[in-house]
């Protein structure tokens, strides 16, 4: 049988028809475990993340990649981790290091737009699986992706904002930026947004203002911005910063959205400061970014190029299950 299977000697017609019934009527499966170990094969896999040192959001998939890891180093598995400081100087040291490595497959989270095509752009030319968690750059042809629909989770944010809203309503959003920042996700979730309001038309009783800061210049935030405002759009996981602000000033009835289960995000939500808050499940995304990778090279499986990971709406009633 095994000369059937893998093609290695003389064997009869009559002798390859019998094997095949055989395999057809008892669903034959190639043990990829054993293969792997008779051969000795090894994959390794780079892991090119964000730091995470004092960064809660970018520990969480970090943690669903080494979960990934430890179970799957037993199938020859190996990973080698790259982190980036926020700075384009930082990302483009790492990538060098990350290119002039031999690797099997990749798992990538960009945040600066336009490095991480030039990156990405060199890093095909190797012909390994790639696959991007957190954010998407969709312009890259053959980059399999996991994580938010972002433009989805925006549409669900103006959903929220809207419910049980008859009266005149001005919704304020806030974007809170990093130092250096170029990642196109909360953009995406502002255009879904507002596409909501676009697509509903009958949403007439709703207007619209913004303002953009640092998270370091979160002093230039007055009770004046506020003022006649209803609701708050975050459009990322400093919702927090808002949130305190409110509570530091006593500022109530304001219906606040925003993005992921901080610490900070989750005890302002049960203090009744944050209304609901969009989960896009980053851990999930680590691991299943590993777990991609391995069925993809190790189990030699045809999967989907793109999967998105469903949204969860947190609210304080059962926000106690995700502390």
């Amino acid at each position: 049988m095994d000369r059937i299977l893998h093609s290695r000697g003389q064997v009869t017609q009559e002798n390859i028809d019998k094997v095949n019934t055989i395999i057809k009527e008892y669903g034959y499966q190639r043990n990829i475990y054993a293969s792997n170990l008779a051969f000795n094969k090894k994959f390794r896999f780079a892991v090119f993340l964000p730091q995470h040192e004092g960064l809660e959001y970018w520990a969480a998939p970090l943690l669903g990649v080494k979960k990934a890891a430890e179970e799957f180093e037993r199938f020859g598995v190996k990973m080698e981790y790259f982190y980036y400081k926020y700075s384009s100087s930082a990302f483009k040291r790492q990538a060098s290091k990350v290119l002039e490595g031999d690797f099997d497959g990749l798992l990538f989270a960009p945040i600066f737009y336009e490095e991480s095509v030039i990156f990405l752009k060199e890093f095909k030319k190797k012909n390994i699986p790639i696959v991007m968690i957190d954010s998407n750059i969709p312009e890259i042809e053959g980059l399999d992706y996991i994580g938010q629909d972002a433009y989805q989770s925006g549409y669900l944010a103006g959903k929220l904002i809207s419910f049980g809203i008859k009266t005149k309503s001005t919704v304020l959003i806030i974007k809170i930026t990093r130092e250096i920042e170029s990642t196109s996700v909360y953009l995406q979730r502002i255009n879904g947004f507002y596409s909501f309001f676009k697509d509903n038309k009958e949403l007439t009783n709703f207007n619209f203002s913004e303002i953009n800061f640092k998270a370091s210049e979160s002093n230039l935030l007055t009770e004046k911005m506020f003022e006649g405002i209803n609701s708050v759009f975050v459009p990322n996981s400093r919702v927090f910063i808002v949130a305190e602000f409110l509570k530091s000033n006593n500022l109530k009835d304001i219906r606040v959205v925003g993005y992921d289960l901080l610490k900070q995000n989750l005890d302002y939500l049960n203090e009744g400061y944050i209304d609901f808050l969009i989960n896009q499940k980053p851990e999930e995304q680590g691991y299943s970014g590993i777990n991609h990778l391995y069925k993809k090279l190790v189990l030699k499986e045809e999967i989907e190029e793109t999967k998105y990971i469903p949204l969860e709406i947190i609210v304080k009633e059962n926000a106690l299950s995700f502390k």
